[in-house]
């Protein structure tokens, strides 16, 4: 039997959602962001919803972006995986529960996207986050409202159009995370702690907090995201970012 592509666990008031395809470094294929999808029904519906949730990935990536892979010569299937990527986004900004981003490897593209849908984004120092999409002839409309909302317009603009990557503690400074630990070892104790004292907020407090929030920063804004999705995949869909990809993922000989 397979594994499941994510791993859901409830324990009282803190949930833990793992990407779990670490053979792919958690890379977003359709049938990941199907599960993932699925596992925020989980949670809206739980008898007891929590109070916290902690998202990760499981190996030594947290999610290298989009499965570029899996759509190539095949745009189609790239504006699913986009539709979905935003629609996911929109769903887990809306949860009523504090999300917190255990940032334990790379975050890439559209992983680190996800990060930036959280309310808090742990990383250690060593971890690889950024937007590397421009470099490779792809668009990262489908993310840049939340990046927006994390880091200001300004600051959005040279992370997006200057593609590339930073370490976790770059990150940390110029607010991509909210915080980077020296080392992987130190991440999950500090997640912990982190997630332990969120837990004890009152339930009714912190959804309304949330939805004020969302409603003063736009994130609840459905039409932008989703225009940013069909961006992306528009270009995705073009013979020069089809060529890119051809090239960076070609067999070699």
């Amino acid at each position: 039997m397979s594994e499941p592509l994510t791993n859901l666990t409830i324990d009282r008031a803190v949930a833990r959602l793992t990407l779990n395809r670490p053979d792919a470094r958690n890379a977003l294929s359709i049938a990941l962001l199907e599960s993932l999808l699925a596992r925020v029904d989980e949670i809206e519906t739980a008898a007891t919803p929590p109070t916290v949730l902690v998202l990760t990935g499981a190996g030594p990536a947290f999610c290298a972006g989009m499965d570029l892979r899996a759509v190539l010569g095949d745009p189609a299937a790239g504006s699913t995986l986009l539709g979905l990527l935003a629609d996911l986004t929109l769903r887990m900004r809306g949860l009523p529960a504090a999300l917190v981003a255990a940032v334990n490897g790379a975050a890439i593209g559209g992983g680190c996207g996800l990060a930036c849908v959280c309310d808090f984004v742990l990383t250690h120092d060593d971890a690889k986050l950024g937007f590397p999409e421009v470099d490779l002839g792809v668009c990262p409309a489908v993310v840049a409202p939340w990046v927006v909302r994390r880091l200001g317009a300004g600051r959005a603009r040279q992370v997006l159009l200057g593609g590339g990557v930073m370490t976790g503690r770059e990150a940390a400074q110029i607010g991509l995370a909210t915080m980077s630990v020296p080392t992987f070892a130190d991440l999950e104790p500090t997640v912990a702690e982190l997630a332990a004292r969120l837990s004890k907020a009152g339930p009714l407090a912190l959804r309304e907090t949330k939805r004020l929030l969302n409603a003063l920063d736009g994130s609840d804004d459905a039409d932008i995201v989703r225009r940013g999705a069909g961006i992306s995949a528009s270009v995705l869909a073009t013979p020069d970012a089809q060529s890119r990809l051809r090239e960076r993922f070609a067999p070699r000989a």
